[in-house]
């Protein structure tokens, strides 16, 4: 007797469910919206994970017409389901989380054929795209907190800001970024890690996967940590600028909580999502953090600080 059991979702518009066929399970994939996404790509992105030997899910049935895909289950256990519960998180904790990335890092692949044998080419992460993403802060987080300029003002400002951070970027945009690399996408599998939600995929900054590991919302970690991890990652690098990598860690993370707001609130206004608000706040606290670090910062920490009194420090 086969059952569809609702899952829990993430912050996407996809549903999931649990198929259960006697003693085996699977996952089925529900995308009415944006299914080129969320349903091939998701599995021509998951082909080039198992390809290169790193755990993802595998596709068993599609059913592209009926708004599916019926893929491997990887059970319910996250990392952040087992870090969450303790009292002292530490590096060990993060180690093989890193050797993880160091693998997606070293993909080569980026061309896939999809299950409707069609190659799909992995995008680039380019500017454009970190700066549409970056203003989902004024589209959506101004609706809610409007700022002391008029919205006008303060989003063209902010925009011509967010422009100026793109372009201090140092790297090469030459590398797999997986683009929600965080202990909820992480499941503990057989004793191994499996990495899901991969359908956004692109080549882009090596820096931009371990600014969302570290400066992780979901994962509230001490200051002391986040270094010890980011050495950790640092030390295993070969031929890597420091100074270049560091600076754009920052700049990366500071634009991927301005999105993190952004689309948080969104989840909450437009889907009824209000849990996500209470993660906000220490966005907040991470931009704080960053944006404290480096000088080239100074015109977005002052429009901020101008705009909404006391964000950058609320705890």
């Amino acid at each position: 007797m086969k059952k569809l059991i609702p899952i829990k979702g993430d912050a996407s518009i996809r549903k999931f469910f649990r198929k259960k066929n006697n003693q085996n399970t699977s996952i089925v994939v529900f995308a009415e919206k944006e299914k080129f996404k969320n349903l091939l790509v998701y599995d021509a992105i998951n082909k080039v994970l198992n390809k290169n030997k790193i755990l993802a899910p595998k596709l068993y049935k599609e059913n592209y017409i009926m708004n599916y895909i019926e893929i491997q289950d990887f059970g319910n256990e996250t990392i952040f389901g087992k870090l969450n519960k303790k009292k002292d998180i530490r590096l060990s904790h993060f180690k093989k989380i890193i050797n993880l990335l160091n693998k997606v890092q070293s993909i080569k692949n980026r061309k896939i054929k999809s299950f409707k044998n069609r190659n799909y080419i992995i995008p680039k992460y380019d500017k454009k795209i970190l700066i549409n993403e970056a203003n989902l802060f004024c589209d959506w987080y101004l609706k809610k907190n409007p700022p002391k300029l008029t919205k006008g003002k303060f989003s063209k400002e902010f925009k011509k800001i967010i422009k100026r951070l793109t372009l201090n970027l140092k790297l090469k945009n030459s590398f797999f970024v997986h683009r929600d690399f965080h202990v909820s996408n992480l499941m503990i599998v057989n004793n191994r890690i499996g990495l899901i939600d991969s359908q956004d995929a692109l080549i882009g900054n090596r820096a931009y996967d371990l600014a969302s590991l570290i400066d992780d919302v979901r994962l509230k970690t001490p200051k002391s940590l986040k270094k010890k991890i980011f050495n950790f990652y640092i030390k295993r690098q070969k031929n890597l600028d420091v100074n270049k990598f560091k600076n754009d860690f920052e700049i990366l993370s500071i634009l991927r909580n301005l999105k993190i707001i952004g689309i948080f609130t969104r989840l909450a206004l437009r889907d009824g999502k209000k849990n996500y608000l209470k993660m906000i706040p220490y966005s907040w606290q991470l931009i704080n953090m960053r944006i404290s670090e480096n000088e080239v910062f100074q015109d977005l920490k002052e429009l901020l600080n101008q705009n909404f009194k006391n964000k950058l420090n609320e705890n």
